[in-house]
């Protein structure tokens, strides 16, 4: 005759595959009102630039994840402007380095050369208040942090308006920034080290 579990048993196991699933990526439709620049399957749409023929960037269960190479993924099929771009994502831990580039003029060609070119709206749990979550990378000081805890989902919103680039982590403001000139260009992900893996599930843009 099997053997019943205690009841105890059972709460155990119950928590446990819920503590599994609560870790998988949850990839679905953007919201009303946004549309997707990630269909969740493949990198259709989008190039790596200056990876060396390396894996940069591969789609692991409806997510964008990061790997150990160099490498800059661009969205090709259009520039981004005058709208809010959304990313959705999460880190695997803190020691890790990302970025989004926005407003690159030109197609790009390598990491280095685009870094220059474009802004980069930094992803970075560890850094200081000018190197941060949300700010622009070497422009601008963070009014908030609010990055959550380690391994949660975040939300990344750019709004990119003319000269004025105000970005919000989590519904917090942290930066709010008037370069004075401006206009559209290509949008990039970058990752600058090897010690952080990060997942982005949603990528979209506001019609």
């Amino acid at each position: 005759m099997r053997k019943l579990l205690p009841m105890a048993a059972w709460i155990l196991i119950a928590a446990s595959a819920a503590h599994g699933q609560a870790a998988k990526p949850e990839p679905g439709p953007v919201p009303p009102g946004w549309k997707s620049l990630f269909n969740g399957k493949n990198l259709d749409g989008w190039a790596v630039a200056d990876a060396g023929g390396k894996p940069a960037y591969t789609v692991e269960d409806g997510t964008i994840r990061t790997q150990a190479r160099n490498g800059l993924l661009w969205y090709a099929r259009e520039k981004i402007g005058n709208t809010t771009l959304r990313l959705v994502y999460r880190m695997a831990n803190s020691p890790g380095s990302c970025g989004v580039l926005i407003r690159v003029p030109e197609a790009p060609g390598s990491e280095a050369f685009d870094v220059r070119k474009g802004m980069e709206v930094r992803i970075d749990d560890r850094g200081d208040d000018r190197h941060v979550t949300g700010v622009l990378n070497g422009l601008t000081k963070a009014i908030n942090r609010a990055v959550k805890a380690e391994g949660e989902w975040n939300t990344l919103d750019i709004t990119i308006e003319g000269p004025q680039t105000i970005v919000k982590l989590n519904g917090a403001l942290v930066t709010d920034y008037d370069s004075g000139s401006g206009g559209p260009g290509y949008i990039a992900l970058v990752h600058h080290d090897g010690q952080g893996v990060i997942w982005f599930r949603e990528i979209s843009v506001k019609e």
